[in-house]
């Protein structure tokens, strides 16, 4: 039995990794300030004896040093996330991000503690890529002057400064991009498009689409997010590593709003908001994001165990009986 620290492990992703890692026997300490996670994610095992939740924050030095000694591997999922809270919280997000990431590392470095660093596909910017329309771990990294990049750039410098402690003082890191992951739990407050559309679907609401609705995004079941990065953590070719995990499987979000209304059998409409409207002036998208998932096939054999249509169902399913009085 491993101990194992997931910072943010009463997040959406967080509380999922928490909920598989005791299923698999170990014992699990979670360190959240509940800025944006939540104790509802985590009550179906609060009560499990190889469970811990302390409450605090990755930029209080003392406390994370504590629980990096008691433990034997780390989860840094912890995080300022969500297109809307970062475009109006850049400070706060620049803060949480870089500095708690280096706090992290520092410990880490100080227990000789084995890291897994989440970041994102946020970090890809804004390029698109005509030639394959997939991101690979060796593209070019490309942001814009927008405030929204921020969040880009802040996750981009973690994956640098994990990468820096791994080369010049050996501390074991590995590095994971997750693309749009969504399953229960996930909360729409924050710009997340899926369970909003749902939400708005199941209760018929107008359905909000951003822009012209042609930007395209894939979505990971939750689940196999968490498989993935835990299988990364037991490969050593992993180390080092930074290593895209998501789904092939592309949609333009029109077509994703077209598809849960179909599903619901929602009488709801579907309606175009303008990303000034949204989010305020100068905000910038990407047209195109799905990721190339070739280099964690390679390395751990990995598949998704849902394809977009089932995904959608299990999501339509589990807010369909959130919502039921």
């Amino acid at each position: 039995m491993k101990k194992i620290l997931i910072t943010g492990g009463a997040g959406f992703i967080g509380s999922h990794l928490a909920e598989e890692l005791l299923a698999r026997g170990e014992e699990v300490y979670v360190l959240d300030d509940l800025s944006t996670g939540s104790l509802e994610n985590i009550l179906d095992f609060k009560d499990n004896p190889r469970f811990h939740f302390v409450l605090g924050s990755i930029l209080e030095r003392g406390e994370l040093e504590e629980l990096v000694r008691l433990t034997d591997e780390i989860y840094h999922l912890a995080a300022a996330v969500g297109v809307k809270l970062v475009y109006e919280n850049p400070v706060y997000t620049i803060n949480v991000n870089i500095k708690g990431t280096e706090n992290v590392l520092n410990a880490a470095l100080k227990f000789a503690k084995k890291v897994f660093v989440a970041s994102t596909s946020e970090v890809y910017g804004k390029d698109v890529r005509p030639d394959r329309l997939k991101f690979r771990e060796t593209d070019d990294l490309s942001l814009g002057t927008s405030l929204r990049w921020c969040y880009a750039c802040s996750k981009a410098l973690d994956e640098y400064l994990a990468i820096a402690y791994y080369k010049k003082m050996g501390l074991p890191v590995v590095i994971g991009r997750f693309f749009n992951t969504v399953g229960p739990r996930q909360t729409g407050a924050y710009g997340m498009v899926l369970p909003r559309l749902v939400r708005q679907a199941l209760l018929g609401q107008p359905m909000t689409v951003y822009g012209d609705g042609q930007q395209v995004r894939s979505f990971s079941w939750v689940k196999d997010v968490v498989r993935a990065a835990i299988e990364l953590m037991s490969c050593p070719q992993a180390i080092g590593e930074i290593v895209n995990i998501g789904s092939e499987e592309g949609i333009s979000i029109l077509e994703l709003a077209r598809r849960i209304k179909d599903k619901t059998a929602s009488s709801s409409e579907i309606i175009f908001i303008p990303y000034h409207q949204a989010y305020g002036p100068d905000f910038e998208d990407i047209i195109y994001r799905v990721p190339d998932i070739s280099r964690l096939r390679a390395l751990i054999n990995f598949v998704p165990s849902l394809n977009l249509d089932q995904i959608l169902d299990r999501i339509i399913a589990y807010e369909r009986q959130k919502i039921r009085p």
